[in-house]
C-alpha cells in the first residue's frame, strides 16, 4: 500500500528539489524585511584575564644602617623569620643588594614607601627600591 502525499507534503518536497543557486542563499544579505527575515548571529564575547606584571623589592646597602636594623625592617614589613632575615640581610651586606619579595606594582610600591618612611624615621639612609621583574 502506498501513500499519496497530500498538498502540503508536496511543496515542501519540491522546494527541498529546488536548484542549489536559489535554495543556498547568503545569510549575510537581508532582503531589507522586518524581524525574522534573515539569520541572527548572536556572538559571547569571552573575557580574557592576564596576570599582572610582579615587581622586585630591593633592598641596597651603605655604610650607616645597622644590620639589625635591616633585620627589623625584612621581618616587620616582609614578614621573613629571623633566619631569612638575616640571610637576606647578609647578601644585601656582600653583595651590595638584594631581593625581599616579588609584589603586584601596588603591593611593591607600598611596601617601598613603608620602608623609606621606617628608615628616615629612625635616622637609617637605607634605600629600597622596586624593579620590574
Amino acid at each position: 500500500m502506498t501513500m499519496i502525499p497530500d498538498r502540503s507534503s508536496r511543496r515542501a518536497l519540491r522546494r527541498s528539489c529546488e536548484t542549489p543557486a536559489r535554495a543556498s542563499k547568503d545569510p549575510r544579505k537581508t532582503d531589507g524585511g522586518g524581524p525574522g527575515s534573515g539569520t541572527a548571529l548572536i556572538t559571547r564575547t569571552q573575557t580574557q584575564t592576564r596576570r599582572p606584571h610582579m615587581y622586585r623589592v630591593l633592598l641596597l646597602n651603605d655604610d650607616y644602617t645597622t644590620q639589625e636594623f635591616v633585620v627589623v625592617v625584612l621581618r616587620k614589613y616582609f614578614n621573613k623569620s629571623v633566619e631569612e632575615a638575616t640571610r637576606i640581610m647578609l647578601h644585601v651586606h656582600n653583595h651590595g643588594v638584594g631581593e625581599c619579595g616579588v609584589y603586584t606594582y601596588e603591593v611593591a610600591e607600598t611596601k617601598v614607601t613603608q620602608v623609606m618612611e621606617f628608615a628616615r624615621r629612625h635616622q637609617h639612609p637605607l634605600q629600597c627600591i622596586m624593579e620590574k621583574k
